[in-house]
């Protein structure tokens, strides 16, 4: 982590509960020191970045600083949830992560068309799982020099 800043706040939407938890047990173990969040859907992501609805009371907190993002989700899907992302000038310098099980050619053109920042297929073991949060922690949290955690202010 970069000294003098605070923990960058990391948003998952996914809508497979098992995924998640895989995540969430994944990210405990890998010690990572960034709190991270999980919606269920592109409509529960949307409304977290806007602070609407039932996520109206973080509007004084600062937006996530990195979002992972599955593809094939209900209400609102990935590629739905991205376009709008990458077209709202207050949210499109977060960067997103599509995290997904697609390994079709199509939608790694297709995300990245939609300005995704990365496309990583979601590893099969807990152990490969464990490695990818370190690797994205390694790359996004301690490498790359984000603005302002995702906030364009």
């Amino acid at each position: 982590m970069k000294e003098n800043k605070k923990p960058m706040q990391i948003l998952m939407a996914d809508d497979d509960e098992d995924d998640r938890r895989a995540v969430a047990k994944a990210w405990k173990t890998a010690r990572a020191a960034n709190p991270i969040d999980f919606v269920n859907d592109g409509e529960q992501l949307m409304d977290y970045l806007h602070r609407r609805g039932q996520f109206s009371d973080l509007a004084a907190s600062t937006r996530p600083g990195l979002i992972l993002l599955d593809l094939n989700m209900p209400k609102k899907d990935g590629r739905e949830a991205l376009k709008e992302i990458k077209a709202d000038p207050e949210l499109r310098q977060i960067p997103v992560i599509v995290l997904t099980t697609s390994e079709a050619e199509a939608d790694v053109y297709r995300t990245y068309d939609l300005g995704a920042n990365s496309f990583i297929t979601k590893p099969v073991t807990f152990n490969s799982l464990v490695d990818l949060v370190q690797a994205i922690g390694k790359y996004w949290i301690e490498i790359v020099e984000l603005p302002n955690n995702g906030n364009a202010n």
